[in-house]
């Protein structure tokens, strides 16, 4: 298990080792700058090393050590789950109830339950909620569409995604419960960002060190939900 605080970055491991990039005749520039990327990235080696599905998983782990965001026994639910790194992120710190949900199919991981469907199905908050046991005290959302290299059309797109995650949190969290969502720089996320705030004690943007310096990537954190009354 990968105990909070526990070295679980490219630094565990040793140093990193440039790898070139044998055969490349038939890719195109963009694939080959895209798998030399990957070769040299340390999170992708760690990852690797660690067990993880992805790199994406020390995203979440840097996020929690800094929030606290997975307490033990709490019930984790993780919207866009493919390829499952939250998910095991959220198994292994320690969490009761660990639940995904995606459109693509995911292969199985120890200690939790994934569905396959859209978390936007009318009947989706009742089987989750089955699932998990109860209401969720942490909802995760790392989903991110297709981007397009138009940045003003993938931030509203993306922007979408999080505000749908944003109203299916605030259907399914406890009181005091957390939400956590992938977003873009940008500046139409006011009214979700305003939103949040109205039903979160504190709202907080974070790039955690794992997520690439090039990228426009934010994830924002919201904790201490409070339920309508």
């Amino acid at each position: 298990m990968t105990k909070r605080g526990a070295p679980s970055g490219p630094g565990a491991s040793g140093r990193a080792l440039s790898v070139p990039l044998r055969t490349a005749k038939s890719r195109t520039g963009a694939s080959q700058r895209w798998l030399v990327r990957q070769l040299n990235d340390p999170y992708v080696v760690a990852a690797k090393q660690q067990g993880w599905r992805s790199r994406a998983a020390f995203k979440l782990l840097e996020l929690d050590d800094r929030f606290h965001l997975i307490g033990k026994g709490a019930r984790v639910l993780d919207l866009g789950a493919a390829p499952g790194g939250w998910t095991q992120v959220a198994v292994r710190r320690g969490a009761a109830s660990v639940v995904g949900v995606d459109l693509l199919p995911v292969e199985p991981v120890s200690g939790a339950i994934l569905l396959q469907g859209d978390f936007n199905d009318p009947d989706m908050p009742a089987r989750l909620a089955a699932a998990l046991g109860g209401g969720a005290d942490l909802v995760l959302s790392d989903m991110a569409p297709n981007t397009t290299g138009h940045a003003a059309t993938d931030h509203l797109r993306i922007m979408a995604l999080a505000e749908l995650a944003a109203a299916f949190a605030a259907a399914v969290l406890v009181e005091g419960g957390a939400f956590v969502a992938k977003v873009f720089q940008g500046g139409s996320e006011r009214a979700m960002l305003e939103a949040l705030k109205r039903d979160f004690a504190t709202v907080r943007h974070a790039k955690p060190p794992a997520s690439r310096k090039d990228s426009s990537e934010l994830y924002v954190v919201a904790t201490g939900f409070r339920k309508p009354g």
